[in-house]
């Protein structure tokens, strides 16, 4: 059986709903393409729907029978559409964000509640991940964007947000507390905490540029962790700007005294791939330059 169009199934529903041609010219055919229309219907099935007769048109009982099937799909394709106006107005949605701490704890809580201003029924699924992961999530359409560091060669569209300072952060009472910036190769002598984020991180990068060589006695995924193990004495690290604010560690943060820092940018795969949700989030971005 040939596909019929569906303008063909609304032409039937609302001639029957209206009890003549004509009254379904609301769909804003005349009379006579509704009419041509129903009867293409009938010939593609090769089944009488309807008499004619000039009191109108009624359901023949071959029509009756097949009709609740007909408005099952009328219904579902007013509901189609309902549903496309919806995302069209962004009325509902789903954005799905890979990230890493430092984003998810300063910079996404305040974005999300200022979008959520103009779109309230837009929900967020945020991701917490190392580089490699947030690379792979994007990549694999496990989310639909992503923050990241730009390190090496990312296989995917990116926007700069910025340059984040890299901080060296010391115990109260370190030797070098109290000086101003901090010399980049006394980094090899005091035990070095490594944050490792993924295959790549801008600490490796910075030690490599700079060529140091990065012997950490203690290695972890966890800012905080670090955070607190300086606070207790056990070595020295290095860490972006963005995650120290509102640091709740009796830490003190240095300069280095060469440049240090990492470009965060907001990666997907292509604007094409993004959802219109994920677009006007997008657009939302412009305030979080560094």
């Amino acid at each position: 059986m040939a596909d019929t169009n569906l303008q063909e199934y609304l032409a039937f529903l609302y001639c029957v709903e209206h009890g003549s041609f004509t009254a379904a010219r609301q769909l804003h055919y005349s009379q006579a393409n509704i009419s041509r229309m129903v009867a293409d219907l009938e010939q593609d099935w090769g089944v009488v729907l309807l008499k004619r007769d000039h009191n109108g048109v009624m359901l023949t009982s071959e029509g009756l029978q097949l009709f609740p099937y007909i408005q099952a799909l009328g219904n579902s394709y007013q509901a189609l559409q309902e549903q496309l106006e919806q995302v069209r107005n962004l009325q509902s949605g789903l954005i799905r964000i890979g990230t890493f701490s430092s984003v998810a704890t300063h910079w996404l809580p305040n974005l999300i509640k200022e979008f959520q201003k103009t779109y309230p029924n837009i929900h967020f699924e945020i991701l917490l991940g190392d580089y490699t992961e947030i690379q792979h999530w994007i990549a694999s359409s496990r989310v639909d964007c992503g923050f990241l560091p730009l390190l090496g060669d990312i296989q995917l569209e990116t926007i700069s947000l910025g340059q984040d300072k890299l901080m060296v952060v010391l115990p109260e009472g370190h030797p070098l507390a109290g000086q101003g910036q901090f010399p980049h190769k006394a980094l090899l002598d005091y035990p070095f905490i490594l944050l490792e984020k993924g295959e790549q991180s801008e600490i490796r990068t910075f030690f490599q540029a700079y060529g140091l060589p990065l012997r950490p006695c203690f290695v972890t995924l966890g800012d905080y962790a670090i955070m607190s193990m300086v606070e207790s004495g056990l070595g020295i690290s290095i860490l972006p700007q963005l995650i120290l604010q509102r640091c709740p560690y009796r830490i003190v943060q240095k300069e280095l005294d060469v440049p240090a820092y990492r470009e965060i940018c907001f990666a997907f795969r292509s604007q094409d791939s993004l959802s219109l949700a994920a677009r006007r989030f997008l657009d939302c971005l412009g305030s979080l330059r560094l």
